[in-house]
């Protein structure tokens, strides 16, 4: 009797070279002596969630791939259920929802690692199915993969390097207690830390010396892990570092993210201290972090930079500023994905090293498009100074691609570079989730090209969170200040 087709053949989910890759990943888990495989899938919020199973079960799950709980994906920044899973509709209005049904998770083998800090384990993103095969509505690593072929199409792909900041701190307390506990939609109080350093000695290298073998752990895992580490600086605020990474393609940087976040929440742990991706820690004296998205476009023939300009008076090509001219265009709702937190706002400020409204300019540090590159310079690129480090890599990504698209399909101009961002009359950027989240709802591009199910749903999360904001300082009798809040430390501090 001939075996019947796996879920994953059956449907004709991985490419030939996926198939190659599982072959060879099934023995090399045996042959590596793993006892358990973490599957791994971004949340909404770009959160990793995982499911740890064993060998057996992980080489199955290479041909029927894993059940698991679309529940993650009803869930706001604290856990509340924002969505009514067992009505009709699953609150989302799609009969596929309803009763909160199995998910298909199909493992990408390339993305397979064995995790340097956990021995025996591996690790392996996947992508959400329905288990009629269709890809899953919400799935973020899917949306972005819907984008990239919108640009494949166009025989373009599109690259991208991380240059992310984040906060080391010194765990200050001994055991977790009852205080640190939550429940659903109300996170318990943060971890108790410390300095690592003093902070506001920029690249200051006995400051630096202080982190160093957290640091040193860090680049040695990263490097098993095959992330492409550039750097690791001391940054601005007390303990606040800085990691780059050499550029690659979209969907890698995107997964590469994923993997950086959670390594080094989990590194730094292990070792007595405690990493945060939130932008601005409700701590004395810190400063905003921010995700500083660097992208070109390139031939996918030949992989000649579509951004480098040909003319020495340029530093972008025609191509490259109708693509600055679509992220200016939607700068407002586009700033829904690139900050998707209440706290990430606080980064929007004049001469902070952020930008505050819609501005490009070559080689300028407080506009929101600083374009680097020049003739000849096949790293031209422009990177975007928008984003928060907490935000979902996907969502990230794709949010560039549909705004730079629609900047080359339709010639927009990004008009004159502006050397005075701070004081230009151009757009604002919005000034809290909510405004942003308004902005995204009367863009009908990302609508029209994210989908208006996933589009709709996003706003009710985002708004869910941003709402028990609203709420918490109506009772507390007080009102949105420059400075982080409580709230904000116990919802974000932990989370990313």
């Amino acid at each position: 009797m001939t075996k019947p087709l796996g879920f994953i053949e059956r449907h004709g989910l991985w490419t030939d070279d996926q198939k190659r890759q599982a072959e060879e990943l099934k023995r090399r888990v045996e042959k590596e002596n793993l006892h358990l495989v973490r599957v791994a899938w971004a949340d909404p919020h770009g959160a990793s969630r995982a499911k740890a199973v064993t060998i057996p079960a992980f080489i199955a799950a290479l041909e029927t791939g894993y059940n698991i709980n679309p529940a993650t994906s009803t869930l706001d920044s604290a856990n509340a259920r924002t969505f009514a899973s067992f009505t009709g509709g699953g609150g989302f209005g799609l009969d596929e929802m309803t009763g909160s049904p199995n998910l298909t998770l199909v493992p990408d083998p390339s993305t397979f690692r064995v995790l340097p800090w956990a021995p025996g384990i591996g690790w392996v993103l996947g992508d959400e199915y329905f288990n009629s095969g269709v890809p899953f509505h919400f799935s973020p690593r899917q949306l972005l993969r819907r984008q990239l072929k919108r640009l494949a199409d166009k025989g373009i792909d599109c690259r991208v390097g991380l240059e992310i900041e984040w906060y080391l701190l010194r765990i200050a307390q001994d055991h977790l207690t009852d205080a640190n506990a939550g429940i659903p939609g109300v996170r318990g109080q943060p971890i108790r830390t410390s300095p690592a350093e003093p902070g506001f000695s920029y690249h200051s290298e006995s400051n630096m010396d202080l982190m160093q073998p957290v640091l040193s752990a860090l680049a040695e895992a990263f490097g098993k892990l095959g992330l492409p580490l550039r750097s690791i600086e001391n940054e601005w605020g007390p303990g606040q570092v800085e990691c780059t990474f050499a550029a690659r393609s979209a969907l890698e940087a995107a997964d590469d993210a994923v993997l950086f976040r959670t390594a080094t929440r989990q590194i730094c742990r292990r070792m007595g201290h405690f990493a945060t991706f939130m932008a601005r820690p409700a701590l004395t004296s810190y400063y905003s972090s921010g995700w500083h998205l660097h992208q070109s476009l390139v031939d996918a023939r030949s992989g000649q930079n579509l951004f480098m300009p040909e003319q020495e008076r340029d530093c972008l090509s025609p191509l490259g500023r109708n693509f600055v001219g679509g992220l200016l265009r939607h700068a407002a709702a586009g700033s829904a994905f690139a900050t998707p937190t209440v706290n990430g706002y606080r980064r929007y400020r004049p001469n902070s090293l952020a930008p505050d409204r819609a501005t490009w300019c070559y080689d300028h540090r407080g506009v929101m498009i600083r374009v680097l590159g020049a003739p000849g310079d096949p790293a031209t690129r422009i990177e975007n100074r928008i984003g928060e480090p907490a935000a979902n890599p996907y969502l990230y990504i794709a949010s560039q691609i549909v705004a730079g698209l629609d900047g080359i399909d339709n010639k927009l101009d990004p008009g004159p570079q502006i050397d005075e961002p701070y004081s230009s009359d151009r757009p604002m950027l919005p000034k809290s989730l909510m405004e942003a989240l308004a902005a995204l709802e009367q863009d009908p591009l990302f609508r029209h090209q994210l989908g208006a199910v996933f589009v709709d749903y996003f706003l009710k999360l985002k708004r869910n969170e941003a709402g028990r904001f609203q709420q918490w300082l109506a009772d507390a009798g007080l009102k949105a200040g420059d400075e982080p809040t409580d709230w904000e430390q116990r919802e974000y501090f932990d989370f990313f």
